[in-house]
């Protein structure tokens, strides 16, 4: 019997190596990517094939649609299809928007919204012709609310909510479900920055008392692919009851 395939963006550590991991113990092919990471990568390519499940890696900067085209190339000769497509690359930027640059505006828009153009509109034709496909996006509920000192990191968000929507309404009649995970503080390198103290005052913030695991996003995540194909289009927040 044919495993079912899952690609995951942004897959070598954190929260998409948790999704890859999740997916590997559940006996899917899994396809991981970075865009430079490659020792990291490779290790969590070694971690997966500890499950017995082939692990396609790809190493490069899939907010370029050629790169992009040949990764999905490698997935179509390797495993020629796709179940499911989870688009969790992405990048913070924490700062003064009047002293942003363009260059730095267009690094955040172009990693963590354009990236997921690419991959969704590559892996589309996969998942039409079988009329079977997951498309989950990893969001953030700075998408939501918008955050200070945070703006083009929550316009690429808030962008990832809209197409998530729109695309779910284009692909629903090819059985293909598309939705949003809106997370809040996850406990990821991400959020390494931080110091204790502002960790402690943050915790305070989320009614569940403590940030999230990336296993718990895995979890849902995995939920999601394998629940109710009638739900789609929708965007879930995970935070504690934070947002």
């Amino acid at each position: 019997m044919q495993n079912k395939t899952i690609l995951v963006t942004g897959s070598s550590r954190g929260i998409g190596k948790a999704i890859a991991i999740k997916y590997a113990k559940e006996g899917y092919s899994v396809i991981i990517n970075c865009a430079h990471r490659e020792e990291e990568l490779l290790a969590a390519k070694k971690e997966i094939e500890r499950y017995q499940v082939p692990c396609l890696s790809f190493l490069g900067d899939i907010s370029n649609y050629d790169v992009a085209a040949q990764l999905f190339q490698q997935v179509s000769n390797t495993f020629g299809h796709l179940d499911v497509l989870v688009n969790n690359a992405g990048i913070s930027y924490i700062g003064l928007f009047t002293e942003m640059t363009p260059s730095d505006w267009h690094k955040v828009i172009d990693t963590n919204l354009t990236s997921v153009f690419n991959c969704c509109r590559l892996a589309a034709p996969l998942m039409i012709s079988r009329k079977s496909g997951k498309i989950i996006n990893i969001s953030s509920v700075w998408g939501l609310a918008g955050a200070s000192c945070e703006v083009a990191y929550s316009a690429s968000k808030g962008g990832i909510h809209a197409f998530t929507k729109a695309l779910a309404k284009e692909l629903a009649p090819s059985n293909i479900q598309v939705n949003a995970i809106a997370c809040g503080v996850i406990d990821t390198e991400m959020n390494g920055f931080l110091s204790a103290e502002d960790k402690d005052s943050l915790v305070e913030e989320i009614p569940a008392n403590r940030f999230g695991t990336s296993e718990e996003v895995g979890e849902l995540v995995y939920q999601l692919t394998h629940g109710n194909e009638y739900l789609t289009g929708q965007i879930i927040s995970l935070d504690g009851g934070w947002i």
